[in-house]
């Protein structure tokens, strides 16, 4: 097998269609997952799953309030301590370990995932996020497999760019992991967004403790098992079920950072990246810092736009996965024209959306992640009541008593600077603000000034001068720009994800930039005939 030169097929993403083999496998598998009790969730410290020392933590399905999935204890900065002196222990004889043994891990793992594990990842992501069997199978399985796949035959073509060698010397590039640990924190929104950011420095000899959110834990316990079934040794991948104040303490002050991959809100990034310049002095090396953080994603339409298309880019945009995607499409640019003839057809559609248990398939949202996001939620339709400056379109309801229901919804605004059109809600509302069509030209400076990030944004149009246009003047308001689709679903291999501005360091997870960051190059020349004399010859006489 060449892993330079044959990219990997992408996953084949399987559809779940009415009495499909693959929708009685996930059924058994959710049933027996909500049947079978709360699950102890472990802490995996060098190759140990042992409980947490810290207070207790109790898992319940989103949507479920009832269903008790999982019960933990969380971790300590003891804990934790513990974590980076395993991955320490490890990095030696990991970080030497020749490539093609690390790459067979990870691949083998993309073909347990493929295989046997795909309903149990995918179950467990379903009951434990909230996610529907469609939104579970792009991300947990699909996309996992992916990022897996495609590292390796990234890391692979890296390895073989080496310099030029001429007569009586060897040049060669040394990729080497960096020199100490690396931390991993991750979101809860995205199962694959766990498995990578461990991962993707591990593939390349680096040893890592991995923090997952809370609210993740029970996939990150199968992605966990799936690594050691794939023969990942003790040591390399470390998780732990901690609080964000213990991980600070004991490990991103450590001497021995090397660097840190994280995925979730700005704040949380800019407090880690404050607390390591704090801490410059103390470090062995520079920490590498990978972030990918907060979005504000736009839809733009163009008066030539479909609107068809764009009533489909807006709802699945918006309202896939509760809109609990850094990607989500939270605010959009609409021609006036073109708003007339879709207001009406896309607030029927919203109004049609199925809102309720993901283990109904016919459902296609589930529940918001946590009672803190339902309340800031429904805080947001509570005071958009009361604000002259929004008009209900569709949606504006929430419901707690089953389990954490934010409905879908969209207003419509004539303020394209009202707080909604600046400020993440990372949920499941979005909001429009008609322009005349002749504005055109003004609306793209709005579209680029109005919001500190730049992660996604889509235009819609059938004119072709209008989409270059757009994509010149908003080259650096989206780092995935998407022209007549949603501004979500970037695929490993297809479309490399992240953006800058307040929306992280772009380094592209699912790409070779990305996986640049967690090796430092040594450069070595060999000369097979050193000179004898330390004189030149333009010095000798005429």
């Amino acid at each position: 097998m060449d892993l330079a030169a044959t990219p990997p097929r992408n996953e084949p993403v399987l559809l779940y269609t009415p009495g499909s083999p693959e929708r009685i496998r996930l059924r058994r598998e959710i049933d027996a997952m909500q049947a079978s009790g709360p699950r102890a969730i472990r802490q995996h410290i060098g190759g140990d799953g042992a409980s947490g020392s810290g207070a207790a933590l109790e898992l319940r399905a989103p949507h479920r309030h009832d269903l008790v999935l999982g019960q933990a204890r969380l971790a300590t900065a003891n804990d934790v301590r513990g974590a980076v002196d395993a991955a320490l222990g490890a990095w030696r004889e990991w970080s030497t370990t020749p490539f093609e043994t690390r790459a067979a891990v990870f691949l083998r793992a993309a073909d347990l995932l493929s295989g046997p594990w795909r309903e149990r990842i995918n179950a467990a992501t379903m009951l434990g996020q909230s996610k529907t069997a469609h939104q579970a199978e792009i991300d947990a399985a699909c996309e996992l497999i992916d990022f897996w796949r495609w590292n390796v035959h990234f890391a692979a073509r890296m390895l073989l760019d080496q310099p030029v060698s001429p007569p009586g010397q060897w040049n060669r590039m040394e990729y080497r992991p960096l020199e100490g640990f690396v931390l991993a924190i991750t979101p809860f929104n995205f199962t694959s967004i766990g498995g990578n950011l461990p991962t993707a420095p591990a593939l390349l000899g680096n040893t890592v403790v991995w923090k997952p959110a809370s609210t993740q834990l029970l996939a990150a316990e199968v992605i966990m098992e799936v690594l050691e079934a794939a023969g990942l040794p003790p040591g390399v991948v470390n998780m732990v079920a901690a609080p964000g104040a213990a991980v600070s303490e004991a490990a991103l002050t450590h001497r021995a950072l090397a660097g840190v991959h994280f995925t979730g809100s700005t704040a949380v990034f800019q407090h880690l990246w404050s607390t390591v310049a704090a801490n410059l002095d103390q470090y062995r090396t520079y920490p590498r810092l990978v972030g990918e953080t907060g979005g504000k994603d736009f839809v733009l339409a163009h008066p030539s736009a479909s609107v068809d298309a764009l009533l489909v880019g807006l709802l699945r945009g918006a309202f896939e996965y509760q809109g609990q995607k850094c990607s989500a499409a939270s605010r959009a640019y609409v021609p006036r024209s073109v708003w007339q003839r879709l207001r009406e057809p896309l607030a029927a559609a919203t109004e049609s959306i199925r809102v309720g248990d993901v283990a109904d398939f016919t459902n296609f949202m589930g529940a918001v992640i946590d009672e803190s996001s339902y309340n800031n939620l429904s805080a947001v339709q509570v005071a958009a009541r009361a604000d002259s400056r929004l008009q209900l379109v569709a949606g504006g309801e929430s419901d707690r008593s089953a389990g954490w229901f934010v409905h879908p919804t969209i207003y419509e605004t004539d303020d394209p600077r009202h707080e909604l059109m600046q400020r993440e809600l990372f949920g499941p509302i979005l909001t429009v603000y008609p322009y005349e069509d002749a504005q055109w030209d003004s609306v793209l400076d709005l579209v680029d000034g109005t919001s500190p990030y730049a992660l996604t944004g889509a235009v819609f149009a059938d004119d072709r001068r209008a989409i270059d246009e757009a994509a010149a003047r908003l080259r650096h308001a989206a780092g995935n720009f998407y022209i007549n689709d949603k501004p979500t679903g970037a695929v490993v291999g297809q479309q490399p994800f992240g953006g800058a501005r307040l929306s992280g360091t772009n380094d592209k997870a699912g790409s070779a930039l990305n996986l640049m960051r967690w090796v430092s190059a040594r450069a070595i020349k060999e000369t097979f005939v050193p000179p004898a004399d330390w004189r030149y010859p333009h010095q000798a006489p005429d």
